[in-house]
């Protein structure tokens, strides 16, 4: 199923499994709800479910500009959301500000810039390996806006725009 494969065939290289394949399948074939976090993850979550794009979100107040989109040489290193340290795999594609990576295909956002109760601001990544037609990320960062203003009618998004690297990885 489009966009799965283009998924599927970059986490096999890192002899990982696509986890929003996983969460589909357990909604699907287990029962399972969508996770109650926050109004905005959860949002984020359903566009994921739809459209089949892995999204990061972030606390625009906490990132350090400019972005940047990158892929690991396999050194660096930063926090998962989890509080977890983890050290990049070569050639996982990777975002990062000043401070830091903010997250990356395989191990997610960082711990960093997580957003919370407080946030007010976002970012959100989505990543999407090479095959993964622009059109396709562009109706899913729209679904997501649609999605937002249901839950938070006064919210006012600023940018909408898909960046992408050209590399064969």
């Amino acid at each position: 199923i489009y966009p799965i494969k283009y998924y599927v065939n970059y986490y096999k290289r890192f002899k990982k499994t696509y986890h929003v394949l996983l969460q589909l399948e357990s909604i699907i074939f287990h029962d399972k709800a969508i996770p109650e976090v926050s109004s905005l993850v959860e949002v984020m979550f359903m566009a994921e479910m739809k459209n089949l794009l892995l999204t990061a979100v972030h606390d625009l107040d906490t990132i350090h500009l400019p972005i940047k989109l990158d892929v690991a040489r396999g050194d660096e290193k930063y926090i998962k959301l989890n509080g977890e340290e983890k050290i990049m795999l070569p050639r996982d594609m990777m975002v990062s500000d000043l401070e830091g990576i903010t997250s990356s295909i395989i191990y997610g956002p960082d711990r960093r810039t997580r957003i919370t109760p407080d946030t007010q601001n976002v970012l959100l990544v989505v990543y999407a390996p090479s095959g993964i037609e622009e059109s396709h990320v562009l109706q899913h960062l729209q679904d997501i806006q649609k999605y937002v203003q249901i839950i938070s009618p006064e919210s006012t998004i600023d940018l909408i725009q898909v960046y992408s690297l050209k590399l064969n990885i």
